[in-house]
């Protein structure tokens, strides 16, 4: 009888709406046996919200197997000491997987038929995943299926993507292009913070908006523009990194859900989050990274919270100094793409970029 070929392994960049959760996910299906009560596929996701994210992908596709069974092994699932898992596929963060695997002996790593490390760019920019997902992967047997996903593929990612996954093929979307030309991008020239808020306003008034994402620079401008719509009689939800993962977790499910129209955050949730109805994004302060420079990689996953899925989006820059106006010009001449002035005084002006 022939052996059955190695099934291959994968390294794959692209940018999120291309479709990488289903491709994964059915990478998953295809080899997962209903029939056996333990775990054959292990993903790993660099946050909670993702892991449930993808969860619900798995949970959807994968209905027509009425036996598959999911667990996810995130920080406050508490599992009985020395229990066996019978779920056949396990999600969840790298460090509490770990602990699943070696300390807890929940899951036996040499019964794993595949492998999915998912966000691998935001895995290693977060202390001590990158360290915990080698360990695990080398738990795992040497016919197991490795496949690895990235939105960005610097030095540093590619380095961690060779370690991780042996002999791949490699898939690259050229992401930039793409992305960008489903989003009509504007700023709007403002001299302080409360200008910038008033041209929120103006914004939120004059156009038909399903949903709003507002992305700020700290959490204590956050507070304070969730406060101030709320005042306004908007309804706001606010997500920023010092809150618990499950408070996190039940604000995005009620933006989700269209409970409230504007979702005001940090960096933290630029990544990951799909809301279809998202149909503007606004960057109440421009990113920059911790020396003062542009953030293109966090731009791009900004404003690709809208226009997701081939849909029309718009983004809209608040700028409210010479150093904010020198951020943006970098930003356009990275991306080679024009980013027009707004007028937020002028009502007509604000209706027709919608049109």
């Amino acid at each position: 009888m022939l052996a059955e070929p190695s099934p291959q392994n994968l390294i794959a960049q692209s940018q999120s709406g291309t479709g990488k959760t289903a491709a994964f996910v059915l990478a998953m299906l295809s080899r997962v046996e209903p029939g056996n009560k333990y775990p054959q596929c292990l993903c790993l996701s660099p946050t909670y919200e993702l892991a449930l994210q993808t969860g619900k992908v798995i949970e959807q596709m994968g209905k027509f197997y009425p036996e598959l069974k999911l667990a996810y092994a995130v920080r406050g699932n508490k599992l009985e000491r020395g229990q066996k898992i019978s779920e056949q596929i396990v999600i969840g963060t790298p460090g509490t997987v770990l602990d699943w695997c070696s300390k807890l002996k929940f899951i036996d790593p040499k019964k794993i038929k595949v492998f999915v490390l998912d966000e691998a760019d935001v895995m290693i920019a977060t202390q001590g995943h990158q360290d915990q997902s080698i360990r695990i992967q080398r738990m795992l047997p040497r016919d197991c299926q490795m496949l690895l996903f990235s939105a960005t593929f610097e030095d540093s990612v590619w380095k961690f993507a060779q370690k991780v996954v042996p002999d791949p093929n490699i898939i690259k979307l050229k992401r930039e292009e793409e992305t960008l030309d489903t989003i009509k991008q504007y700023y709007v020239l403002c001299n302080s913070r409360d200008e910038k808020f008033r041209a929120l306003c103006n914004i939120y008034g004059a156009i038909t908006i399903a949903q709003a994402m507002v992305f700020c620079h700290t959490r204590k401008t956050a507070g304070w523009l969730a406060a101030e719509l709320s005042k306004e009689g908007h309804q706001v939800a606010l997500l920023s990194g010092e809150m618990m993962v499950e408070q996190r977790a039940a604000v995005i499910e009620r933006f989700r859900e269209g409970k409230e129209k504007v979702l005001v955050t940090t960096n933290v949730c630029a990544r990951g989050i799909d809301v279809e109805q998202v149909s503007v994004v606004i960057n109440f302060d421009l990113p920059v990274d911790k020396d003062g420079n542009p953030d293109n990689e966090t731009y791009l996953h900004r404003i690709g919270r809208t226009g997701r899925f081939g849909k029309r989006g718009l983004a809209i820059n608040m700028v409210d100094s010479k150093h904010s106006m020198n951020i943006l010009n970098r930003i356009q001449e990275h991306f080679s793409k024009k980013i027009n002035r707004l007028d937020t005084d002028d009502l007509d002006e604000i209706e027709k970029i919608t049109n």
